[in-house]
C-alpha cells in the first residue's frame, strides 16, 4: 500500500486531468445587470460554454439530472458496477447499444479526455474517472458537467442550453424545462428543442414520469408539467450591445463573464426603436444611444451603431466613441460657467446682432439675426452670436481647461483653443457629452461613466464642472424647451417640461446630436455617417431631438424634478440696464423680466468695459430747464439741469422698440450752446431700400432684382450682411449692387466700425 500511492502520485502528476481552469475551455459572455446574456465570444474550437455555479443552477435541474442519469451519484466511487452490469446485459440481449452503463463522473472523464469506443477507450475512461474521483469531490465534479455537458450544435453547458433554447438563466427553470434539460445530453442531437420538438417533449416526458415513479416529484406537479409543450425555437445568439460587449471584454482581464450594468430589457427595446426610426433615413448613415443613471453614473442602454451587422451602414463602427464635431452641445456649459462668473443672470440683456472677431465672422443657423435676447432666450434658440461673445468674455482657454478639468477633453484642429469650439469648431464624443451633461442633474459635478457592476462596488470619485445654482438653472432653461414630435403617436408618458434638453448640428450638416437630462436619467443619441461625409436636411431638432424623446418615453421617468437650489432665487430685472426693478426709475424700466439669479447677485447689462458699440446704461447730460435741449457742461447758459436715461447698447439701435432708441431717449443739441464733443452717437442710415418692400421678376424671362447697398452717416468702413451672412465691405459713400438671387425673406444689415447699424427687411417673389 506505501508503495501504491506514490506511484499513483507520479502517475497523477505525468498524465494530469484536463480540467477546464487548465485549458480554458469556457466561452467568454458579457452580461447585463441580471447576468442575462448581451454578447457571447466562442472559444477557439467555436463552443459556446457560460460558467454557472452549482449554487446558481436551479435544484429543480439537479433533481431532475441526478435521478434520472445516475441516482447513486452521492455514494459510488465513480463507477456503478450495478450499472455497467446491467447495460452489458441489455446490449447484449438486443446485439445493439440500449443503454449506457456510464455515472455522470464517468461522463466528466469522457468529455475532459474523449476517446473511440473500444475496450482500450472504455479501460481508460474508467481509469480517468477513478482519478477525477480521487482529486475532486462530488460538488466539483458534478459542477464540471452542468459546464460541459453536450447539449446540441456548439452548445455545451447547461447555462448555455438554458439560454439558447429557454431564452432564461439554468436559475429559474422550471420542472418541465428541468426534465428537457436533464435528458437532452442523451442525444443532444436527436433531442434539440429547435430541430426536433416532439422527441425533445416525448424525452423530456419519460423523465418526469420516472421522477413521479421514484417520488421524487409529486404527480400534480408532474401532470402540470406535462401540459408545457417544448417550442421548436430558432436559436441566434445574442446580439445586445454587441460594440460594448467587444470593448468591455477588451478590458476584462481574462474573466468568462463580464457583468455589465446595461439594463438588456431598455436595451432590447431602444434597439427596436432605433431599427425602425432608421427606416426613414439614408442607407449609409448611423445611430448612437446612450442612457445614463445619474445616481451611480451607471450605463443603462448603450448603442453603437444602428445596425451592427450592416456594412453600408458602417455598423462595426462605435458612433459612442467616436470623434465629431459637438455642434451646438456646448453652449449650455458656457452659460453655467458664466453664471458662476457673475458676468450674466438668466435674463441678462445679450446681443444677436453682426458681429466679428479678427477674421472669425460667425452667423446664426437660421441666417438671421434677432437683436437683443435674453441669456435664457439665447440658449434656448441656440443662437450663435451670444455664445461666441460670452465665450469671448469668459476666456477661451480658460473654458476648455475647465471642460478638461471635468473629463470633457476637446479635439481641436490646430491644438489652440479658438472662439470657433463653442459652434462645433472642435471633436468630442457621445460618451463625454453624455457624462459631462449629467452634471447638471448632479449639483454641477461629473463623474466617469461606469460599465461594470463591480465599478458599482467602488467610491464614486466626482470632479467639479459647475457650482449647484448655475447646473440648476441651466437645466430649467433647457427644460423649457418645447418638445419636439414624437415618433410614436402613443409615446406621451414623459410630461412637458421634465426634461432639458439640448441639440447640435455640425459644419455641413455631418452630425445631428440631442442630449437630455432628467433627476433619474441623462441620455444623448447621435445620428449621421461614420465616414464623415453630409446628410444635407437632417440637423438636430428634426433629427436627432425626436429620436432622443422616443428614447425618453421608454424609461418611464417619474414626475420628480431636480431639487432647486436656497442659493437661486427669482427677481424681476428691468432692461437695458439688467439690473433689480426696485433699482430703476420707472422711466429706466423700460422691459421687465423674471430672472433667476444666484446668491443675490444680479450682474448688470455689460457696459463699464466694452468697446463702443456695446456702450450702454445710464446716460448722463446736461439740459436747458427752459427748452429741454441738450446743452454742454461748461455752457456758460444758466442755470442747467443735470439729466440721465437708460439707453440700450448701440448695436441693439435697429432692432428695438422707436421709443426706446437713443434719438429719442436722448435730446437734441440745443443750437444756443452746443458741442461737437458732446454727439451720442454717428448715425447710420440705410437708403434707397424701403422697409418691408417686395421685389420680383418682371415676367419668367425677366432679370433677376436687384438693389444698391447705399448708407449715409457712421464712422469708418461699413460692413453688409445679408440674411446673416457678411457680403461686402464697402468704404463710406460708396455703394454696391445686390442681386436678390434668394426667394423668400431677405434681412439687410449695415454696421459702421463703432458699431452703430441700422436694418431693413424686403421680400423676394
Amino acid at each position: 500500500m506505501f508503495i501504491s500511492i506514490p506511484i499513483l502520485f507520479t502517475l497523477d502528476s505525468l498524465f494530469p486531468l484536463n480540467l477546464p481552469e487548465n485549458n480554458k475551455l469556457f466561452a467568454r459572455v458579457v452580461v447585463d445587470e441580471n447576468n442575462r446574456p448581451l454578447r457571447s465570444f466562442a472559444d477557439k474550437n467555436g463552443i459556446w460554454r457560460y460558467p454557472i455555479k452549482l449554487h446558481q443552477v436551479s435544484p429543480l435541474y439537479i433533481e431532475a439530472l441526478i435521478n434520472y442519469e445516475d441516482r447513486w451519484f452521492w455514494h459510488h466511487p465513480g463507477i456503478n458496477p450495478l450499472s455497467l452490469l446491467r447495460a452489458a446485459i441489455q446490449n447484449v440481449t438486443n446485439n445493439k447499444i440500449v443503454s449506457g452503463g456510464s455515472t455522470l463522473s464517468m461522463q466528466v472523464a469522457r468529455i475532459l479526455h474523449p476517446h473511440k469506443r473500444s475496450l482500450w477507450g472504455k479501460s481508460k475512461q474508467l481509469l480517468r474517472t477513478l482519478q477525477l474521483e480521487w482529486q475532486l469531490d462530488k460538488k466539483q465534479i458534478l459542477q464540471i458537467y452542468l459546464n460541459t455537458a453536450p447539449f446540441g450544435g456548439t452548445i455545451e453547458g447547461v447555462q448555455a442550453a438554458s439560454f439558447t433554447y429557454l431564452n432564461k438563466s439554468a436559475q429559474e427553470l422550471t420542472h418541465a424545462e428541468a426534465a428537457l434539460l436533464a435528458v437532452l445530453p442523451q442525444a443532444p442531437t436527436r433531442y434539440r428543442p429547435d430541430l426536433h420538438a416532439q422527441a425533445a417533449q416525448n424525452a423530456r416526458n419519460k423523465v418526469l414520469q420516472r421522477l413521479v415513479d421514484f417520488d421524487v416529484w409529486r404527480q400534480d406537479i408532474v401532470d402540470d408539467a406535462l401540459l408545457e409543450q417544448v417550442f421548436s425555437f430558432n436559436y441566434r445568439p445574442k446580439q445586445l450591445a454587441p460594440l460594448l460587449a467587444r470593448r468591455l471584454l477588451n478590458h476584462s482581464n481574462g474573466q468568462s463573464v463580464v457583468k455589465s450594468t446595461i439594463d438588456s430589457d431598455l436595451q432590447l427595446a431602444l434597439q427596436d426603436s432605433l431599427t425602425s426610426y432608421m427606416t426613414g433615413l439614408p442607407k449609409q448613415s448611423s445611430a448612437a444611444i446612450l442612457v445614463v443613471e445619474n445616481k451611480s453614473s451607471a450605463v443603462k442602454a448603450y448603442i453603437g451603431t444602428a445596425d451592427f451587422a450592416n456594412v453600408q451602414r458602417h455598423g462595426y463602427v462605435d458612433m459612442v466613441q467616436a470623434i465629431r464635431s459637438p455642434g451646438s452641445t456646448l453652449k449650455p456649459f458656457i452659460y453655467g460657467l458664466a453664471l458662476d462668473e457673475g458676468l450674466i443672470h438668466s435674463q441678462s440683456l445679450l446681443a444677436d446682432v453682426p458681429r466679428s472677431w479678427g477674421d472669425y465672422r460667425p452667423s446664426n443657423f437660421n441666417g438671421a439675426f434677432n437683436g437683443p435676447v435674453a441669456a435664457a432666450d439665447a440658449l434656448q434658440r441656440s443662437l450663435n452670436m451670444p455664445a461666441v461673445d460670452l465665450l469671448e468674455r469668459y476666456g477661451v482657454n480658460r473654458f476648455v481647461a475647465q471642460l478638461e478639468n471635468a473629463g470633457l477633453t476637446l479635439s481641436i484642429p490646430g491644438g489652440k483653443p479658438n472662439l470657433a469650439i463653442i459652434l462645433g469648431g472642435a471633436g468630442t464624443s457621445l460618451e463625454q457629452l453624455v457624462e459631462s451633461y449629467s452634471a447638471f442633474a448632479n449639483q454641477g459635478k461629473v463623474s466617469q461613466l461606469r460599465f461594470l457592476q463591480k465599478e458599482l462596488m467602488q467610491d464614486k470619485q466626482t470632479r467639479n464642472l459647475l457650482s449647484p445654482e448655475s447646473a440648476w438653472v441651466i437645466q430649467e432653461l433647457l427644460a423649457g424647451i418645447e418638445r419636439p414630435g414624437s415618433i410614436d403617436t402613443f409615446a406621451s408618458s414623459l410630461q412637458e417640461g421634465n426634461m432639458a434638453w439640448k441639440t447640435g448640428t455640425s459644419y455641413g450638416f455631418r452630425d445631428s446630436w440631442a442630449i437630455g437630462v432628467t433627476k433619474e436619467y441623462t441620455l444623448g443619441v447621435w445620428l449621421g455617417r461614420p465616414d464623415g461625409t453630409a446628410m444635407p436636411g437632417h440637423y438636430g431638432s428634426v433629427s436627432a431631438g425626436p429620436l432622443l424623446f422616443n428614447v425618453a418615453d421608454r424609461l418611464n421617468l417619474s414626475a420628480q424634478q431636480i431639487t432647486k437650489p436656497d442659493k437661486v432665487t427669482k427677481e424681476t430685472i428691468c432692461w437695458p440696464l439688467g439690473t433689480r426693478k426696485s433699482e430703476n426709475r420707472v422711466s429706466d424700466c423700460q422691459v421687465e423680466h423674471q430672472a433667476w439669479i444666484i446668491d443675490d447677485t444680479v450682474p448688470p447689462t455689460w457696459h463699464t468695459s466694452d468697446v463702443d458699440a456695446w456702450q450702454s446704461g445710464l446716460f448722463t447730460f446736461w439740459s436747458n430747464p427752459q427748452s429741454k435741449l441738450r446743452v454742454s457742461m461748461d455752457c456758460s447758459m444758466l442755470p442747467k439741469k443735470v439729466n440721465s436715461v437708460a439707453v440700450w447698447p448701440k448695436v441693439l439701435e435697429p432692432w428695438i422698440k422707436i421709443k426706446h432708441r437713443r434719438f429719442k431717449l436722448i435730446p437734441m443739441l440745443d443750437p444756443q450752446c452746443a458741442s461737437p464733443d458732446i454727439a451720442s452717437s454717428a448715425t447710420l442710415k440705410i437708403t434707397g431700400i424701403e422697409e418691408g418692400s417686395i421685389y420680383r421678376k418682371s415676367g419668367n424671362k425677366g432679370k433677376t432684382p436687384s438693389v444698391w447697398l447705399k448708407s449715409i452717416g457712421g464712422l469708418g468702413t461699413h460692413n453688409w450682411y445679408i440674411n446673416g451672412k457678411h457680403s461686402y465691405q464697402i468704404k463710406p459713400n460708396q455703394a454696391k449692387e445686390h442681386l436678390l438671387s434668394t426667394i423668400g425673406k431677405q434681412q439687410i444689415i449695415v454696421q459702421d466700425q463703432q458699431g452703430n447699424s441700422d436694418m431693413v427687411t424686403l421680400y423676394v417673389e
